[in-house]
């Protein structure tokens, strides 16, 4: 089956399964949201959105973050992985939004990269479901998926971004990515997963990678997604 006909069957499926899209990290506008991304690189959504309600209800905006104490923010984010380096780069973040962009998040891909601790996934994030704009934002989950699937070839996070914007529908690109985050963590573990059962891996997973993860073997070592 050619990868075009295969994510237009994959995205039946998936609107089928998710008619509406929650965003897994709880946020209540583009700052909280860009601080809930960067506080969620190599921790889970449910431990971020443990620790946000408290640092929110503190420093709700980038003004009252940046005169936050990093200790202080510190103190809020604990336990969240890389906490120090997460305490000094939000507080850093947060005084470079109202030193050079009046107190907003910006609306650009460019000026969000520039932020201290924001790479183009956490970026892709913002600008896709705080300001709409088309971006496929590939975390593990989708990187996972998209290999299994035979949609990219799962050797760099770049690669996979480029090939599924490739099959597609641009405007479908934002619910998509939430779609596949979700799937992956309902239907598609890392581990353990029978390939058979699965309703997308059974009929879109190549018969190659069903050899591989039957044996237990992980085929070419990927990139992880970073930030």
């Amino acid at each position: 089956m050619k990868r075009a006909e295969k994510a237009k069957r994959i995205l039946t499926i998936l609107d089928e399964l998710y008619p509406t899209l929650p965003i897994p990290l709880d946020h209540r506008d583009p700052f909280t949201l860009l601080v809930a991304v960067l506080l969620s690189a190599q921790t889970t959504d449910v431990k971020v959105n443990q620790v946000t309600p408290a640092l929110f209800a503190e420093a709700p905006t980038p003004a009252a973050m940046a005169a936050l104490p990093e200790a202080r923010i510190l103190e809020r984010i604990r336990t969240v992985g890389l906490a120090p380096t997460k305490a000094r780069n939000l507080r850093r973040l947060a005084q470079i939004l109202v030193e050079e962009h009046g107190g907003e998040v910006p609306a650009s891909f460019e000026a969000l990269e520039a932020l201290p601790g924001v790479g183009h996934k956490t970026a892709s994030v913002v600008m896709a479901q705080a300001f709409g704009v088309p971006a496929f934002p590939v975390d593990t989950h989708i990187h996972r998926l998209a290999a299994r699937w035979g949609l990219s070839d799962g050797s760099r996070v770049e690669k996979t971004e480029a090939d599924l914007k490739r099959v597609f529908p641009r405007e479908r690109w934002n619910d998509l990515h939430l779609a596949m985050i979700w799937f992956g963590r309902q239907y598609c573990p890392a581990r353990g997963h029978d390939l058979e059962t699965c309703p997308i891996c059974s009929w879109a997973a190549t018969k190659r990678r069903k050899r591989q993860e039957a044996r237990g073997g992980r085929g070419r070592r990927a990139s992880s997604p970073l930030r």
